[in-house]
């Protein structure tokens, strides 16, 4: 996993709140525009830095694109932030 492209995609507000309405499950494109004043294809982008961070992938239903939170690689990243405050610990014990 390329985390340089996860914590960009994170970067963004706009990206981390279309993270939490994809929490509660797929929504289509516009579903998702519905709750932000942007443009289409500002929504688009958002969602292409998203799918290329793996944080979220896309399945086909008929004429409508669904999008997904991908939990997987959300848990490397805690996973990962979790090794680094373990190995903080071992550091101030030293």
């Amino acid at each position: 996993m390329a985390f340089a492209e996860t914590f960009k995609a994170l970067s963004d507000p706009a990206r981390r709140q279309i993270l939490e309405l994809l929490r509660e499950g797929a929504l289509s494109a516009g579903e998702i525009a519905s709750h932000f004043d942007m443009t289409g294809a500002t929504i688009s982008y958002h969602l292409k830095i998203l799918k290329q961070a793996d944080l979220v992938f896309e399945s086909r239903e008929k004429n409508f694109i669904y999008y997904q939170l991908n939990t997987s690689v959300l848990e490397e990243i805690l996973l990962w932030v979790s090794g680094l405050k373990e190995g903080n610990k071992d550091a101030q014990s030293k």
